[in-house]
């Protein structure tokens, strides 16, 4: 199936207009307020600074963590590293140009060659692109970059840019989740609404559950495995012909943030395998739509998508993951001041549901066709705001599973901060989502200076 020729023309048919606003990044991963008006979002722009001289930043970060119960897969010292990142910034003009890059000696990995794709070793490169600006209404943005979009609350339904659950469940800055893409954004702006459109060569997998450091359950072997039988995948790695497009097409009417998405592009962790057992990503397409907004005391959103598993489209093939539709819904509030609160639900539903049993292999786990999630957060700040308690639980009530994620956060001074929080999953049957990961529960600690 292709992508909607409509989002073509709407690229080439944009005028040169104000631009309009862009909704925030999801809560979690540290993006800022939604701006109110077109009118501010254009302000911002022009007022940007590009006669800046070479600012550098960044920050230098020891953190550790252990699982608090005997794996027999995996080392009780879950992570132990220490990183400095060091950020460049530079503007000529109409240009910008920013490299981001972590120098990182992770005692726990017993490989230390830099791997960038999966973000190993001793170098993990986050950005290195520049922005260009080649009219009012046009920023060109190349090179290696952090990707995100959607309304979800560390849920992703329409955002199809490469996560990093390995850093994510070891207990590494929430940053983190978002792994770099190597691409190539197009960002147009008008009155009437406002294009995205991102162009990623070489395909950017997820840096997925292998079994390396975080143990899994092998549908093939029927128990968990770890680095004893670590995940061999079968790679697209060709440039051109392993490529990823991705567009949204969002505007804001009144307070309400609204959006429709697509992608073509493959699964981003491994969701098929050939007759021999390696794992490959079968090719995908999404289309989903999403609105955020003003609702009572808080904020409201809806995100929809459908995933079109093209090599399997009649469910049938039981080595290839079937289509779904994906369906989230969100609400947050201050219930106090200085005390937030959000709940989300969350549904998979699986298509071709009897096509899937009639061709299930014998002794295969059966799934449901319906998978349920709900998830609930609360962040109290204390001390003027310099100390911040958060809490986050996933809780699948199909599979009777879940994943808490407490944390705590103190900035002693303007430069230094403490931290430290642990991943607890939970659940009934050691084949589901959360229950697979039982043995891999940790707590950790942090220690950053900034600069």
């Amino acid at each position: 199936m292709k992508l909607p020729s409509l989002l073509f023309g709407a690229a080439l048919a944009f005028p040169a207009l104000a631009a309009a606003q862009e909704p925030a990044l999801p809560a979690g991963l540290g993006g800022p307020p939604p701006v109110t008006s077109a009118q501010t979002e254009a302000q911002s722009r022009q007022e940007e600074d590009y006669g800046d001289p070479l600012r550098v930043t960044g920050f230098v970060e020891g953190r550790t963590g252990t699982r608090y119960q005997d794996s027999p897969y995996h080392k009780d010292v879950s992570l132990l590293e220490t990183r400095a990142q060091f950020q460049f910034d530079k503007s000529f003009e109409t240009i910008h140009a920013r490299l981001t890059a972590d120098l990182l000696y992770d005692a726990v990995d017993d490989d230390h060659a830099p791997d960038l794709e999966h973000g190993e070793g001793w170098l993990d490169l986050r950005e290195a692109s520049i922005v260009a600006r080649p009219a009012d209404f046009m920023d060109v943005k190349v090179g290696r970059q952090i990707l995100t979009w959607g309304t979800g609350d560390l849920i992703f339904v329409n955002d199809m840019f490469p996560k990093d659950w390995v850093s994510f469940f070891t207990g590494r800055d929430v940053e983190y989740l978002k792994a770099p893409s190597d691409a190539l954004k197009v960002s147009m702006f008008s009155e009437l609404a406002n294009l995205d459109v991102i162009y990623t060569p070489q395909f950017d997998p997820d840096r997925y559950i292998s079994g390396e450091r975080i143990s899994f359950y092998s549908g093939n072997s029927g128990r968990i495995a770890g680095e004893n039988h670590e995940i061999v995948t079968h790679p697209r790695n060709e440039w051109i012909d392993d490529s990823e497009t991705a567009f949204r097409l969002y505007r804001t009417f009144g307070s309400v943030e609204t959006a429709l998405y697509a992608y073509s592009g493959y699964w981003k962790s491994p969701a098929g395998q050939t007759a021999s057992g390696i794992a490959t990503f079968p090719a995908l397409d999404v289309y989903g739509a999403s609105m955020r907004g003003t609702v009572y005391k808080g904020i409201g959103n809806l995100e929809l998508g459908y995933y079109d598993s093209r090599e399997d489209d009649s469910g049938t093939d039981p080595l290839i993951r079937n289509s779904e539709l994906r369906f989230l819904a969100g609400y947050e509030q201050e219930l106090v001041p200085n005390l937030t609160g959000g709940v989300q639900y969350y549904l998979e539903r699986m298509m071709d549901y009897d096509a899937y049993r009639a061709n299930l292999a014998p002794g295969a786990v059966q799934k449901d066709k319906n998978r349920h999630m709900v998830t609930v957060r609360l962040t109290r700040l204390a001390m003027n705001q310099n100390l911040e308690l958060s809490l986050f639980n996933f809780w699948s009530p199909s599979d009777r599973d879940g994943y808490l994620r407490p944390n705590v956060t103190y900035k002693m001074t303007d430069r230094w901060t403490v931290s430290g929080g642990a991943n607890i999953f939970y659940g009934k049957r050691r084949d589901t989502f959360w229950g697979q990961f039982e043995d891999n529960s940790n707590v950790y600690g942090a220690l950053r200076y900034s600069f």
